[in-house]
């Protein structure tokens, strides 16, 4: 009888050892290294990473380090908040719309690179199917520019995009996009405060690029 006491203690404590070494490799397993639409731009628009932040690197000798460069505010340009579509060959108003896109959320950040500043811009909207139907994937044509702003309102750079959205039964999806790749010159001190993102859509977006014309012989 004792014995048999000792056993089940013994067997009690192996498995409380188990189910506690189960528990601790758990807890310290880490997040997938793979991050997730959402956790990828997190840092863009507040919130945190499942991922530590890696460091930056030392700003070039001379130069300032990326957290003195100033980084142009982001707004919505002015008529390209919306994005709607209409049913084949109709309007883009009341039962024939089929689909409207809208934005909702903006982010920015600057970094010093070879070919002066580097902003990676990010966009959060949201699709919403219309009266007519939309299709299962739908095209949303984004453009973001860099602006001098003030009088003689100057674009410095801008770049069109695209991004796929996959609805839902439920006929609303949100889309995140991030454009990586706006680059300009460094501004001089006296124009850095004057310049802006502006980010919207551009139907013109969509439209395939010209094909160049063959050089004559």
């Amino acid at each position: 009888m004792v014995q048999e006491l000792r056993s089940s203690r013994n067997a009690l404590r192996r498995g409380a050892a188990v189910a506690l070494a189960l528990s601790v490799a758990l807890v310290s397993v880490s997040p997938v290294a793979a991050q997730s639409l959402t956790d990828r731009f997190k840092g863009l628009f507040g919130g945190k990473s499942d991922e530590p932040a890696q460091p930056k690197p030392a700003p070039a000798p001379g130069q300032p380090a990326d957290d003195d460069l100033d980084c142009p505010q982001v707004t919505v340009r002015a008529g390209a908040s919306t994005y709607a579509v209409g049913a084949t060959g109709k309007p883009a108003v009341g039962n024939e719309i089929r689909f409207q896109a809208t934005i909702t959320k903006m982010a920015r950040e600057c970094a010093r690179s070879s070919v002066g500043i580097t902003a990676r811009i990010g966009i959060q909207g949201r699709v919403i199917a219309g009266p007519a139907g939309a299709p299962a994937t739908v095209e949303v044509p984004l453009r973001v520019a860099v602006v001098h702003g003030g009088v003689g309102e100057k674009v410095i750079a801008s770049k069109a995009y695209r991004t796929t959205v996959e609805m839902a039964e439920g006929g609303s999806v949100p889309f995140t996009f991030v454009a990586e790749d706006l680059s300009y010159p460094v501004p001089s001190a006296k124009d850095a405060d004057s310049y802006v993102f502006y980010v919207g859509f551009d139907p013109q977006a969509l439209s395939p690029e010209p094909k160049a014309r063959a050089k004559k012989k």
